[in-house]
């Protein structure tokens, strides 16, 4: 049976579609990667098993991904992480396709149907990459002879956008990130910082639904890392992108991440909440990445909580992580909050020695 193939106008919105669209999210189902000349030939036996140094060793291919399953939510921040050759950068190329896959799909919702950009024509997956996708780079990728102007344009007039609009969004951009007067400025004018800044602002520029970031913050300072941080997530909290954050370092991970997945040798090895993750590690891999996390930054009120009358107290949001339960709780000199949701609405109680004793990671076996 021939495979079908979506064409670019089945994946342009129309603007009327596209203003009514809602947010895109990505569905990876059984997604494989086999690097080498013949990869089709050893597809069925890597689903049967066969290991990664064997397929290596005996037969010159590369394992990069293994039956990927992974449901990204719309409007939110997935986290990919894991540790070098873990296969977090190849997936995150799958999803624009930067990289075919030797097998598997990944599902987008485009123009409110779901489609495969496995299945894309060339000329859907150019408009697909021009309007659903935008990505920002580890090391930056700004063209040095434009100015910091020209960088946060350079989208929209590959897309044919007039030049007064294009100005007129990428200024707007460029003063979101914090570099409001730096537009005629070139890139070696400005610290590592202040380019990654100039990559996120061309990146919102377009204006894609899907915004793709391969460890966009690994090569800036500690304190510049943070910072931009934070820059991602207030403007999370404007634009709503489905955004897919690659990283290898589980604090930046739990910091950003709605959902995690942890990928070892081209595997899933485990997926959730950050706080899943620290609190039911699903084994002994995970165990030593998450063994000296600071749990108070991670665990939420809402898991301490128990059933019960309102007590004399502060109030506090189930979402607010147990670390800050606990410093209003000694400023006030409590020794429990009442747990209410945005409505007022009383859900239980958390009280301090319950905080202290979570923080304290279980001893191990």
């Amino acid at each position: 049976m021939a495979e079908a193939v979506l064409r670019a106008d089945q994946v342009a919105p129309t603007p009327a579609a596209a203003a009514e669209s809602t947010a895109t999210g990505i569905n990876i189902r059984h997604l494989y990667k086999i690097f080498g000349p013949s990869p089709e030939k050893y597809l069925e036996a890597v689903k049967g098993g066969m290991s990664k140094q064997e397929l290596r060793d005996s037969h010159g291919h590369v394992l990069g991904l293994r039956d990927i399953c992974i449901d990204m939510p719309p409007a939110g921040i997935q986290v990919v992480m894991g540790l070098s050759g873990s296969g977090k950068s190849t997936l995150i190329r799958h999803i624009n396709r930067l990289i075919d896959p030797t097998a598997g799909e990944v599902m987008v919702q485009v123009d409110g149907r779901e489609v495969d950009v496995v299945q894309m024509d060339a000329m859907a997956l150019r408009q697909f990459r021009r309007t659903q996708t935008a990505m920002v780079f580890q090391k930056f990728a700004l063209f040095p002879h434009m100015t910091v102007q020209e960088n946060t344009e350079y989208g929209l007039a590959v897309q044919g956008v007039p030049r007064a609009e294009r100005t007129k969004r990428a200024t707007r951009w460029i003063e979101r990130v914090g570099l409001a007067g730096y537009g005629d400025h070139y890139p070696n004018q400005l610290s590592g910082g202040m380019q990654q800044r100039v990559g996120l602002a061309r990146a919102l520029t377009n204006d894609a639904p899907i915004l793709l970031m391969d460890e966009a913050f690994s090569a800036l300072d500690p304190l510049i890392r943070s910072d931009m941080q934070s820059v991602l997530l207030d403007l999370q909290q404007e634009i709503g992108k489905t955004i897919v954050f690659i990283t290898h370092d589980l604090d930046e991970a739990l910091r950003l991440g709605d959902r995690i997945a942890i990928l070892r040798d081209g595997e899933v090895v485990q997926q959730g909440t950050g706080q899943q993750i620290v609190l039911k590690p699903a084994d002994d891999y995970i165990s030593n990445f998450v063994k000296d996390v600071n749990r108070g930054r991670v665990i939420r009120c809402r898991t301490l909580m128990t059933a019960g009358a309102p007590v004399e107290g502060p109030t506090v949001d189930p979402g607010l992580v147990i670390e800050e339960a606990a410093r209003l709780l000694s400023a006030e000199n409590r020794e429990a909050a009442n747990v209410v949701n945005a409505k007022g609405k009383h859900l239980g109680v958390i009280t301090m020695s319950d905080v202290i004793a979570a923080m304290v990671p279980p001893a191990a076996d």
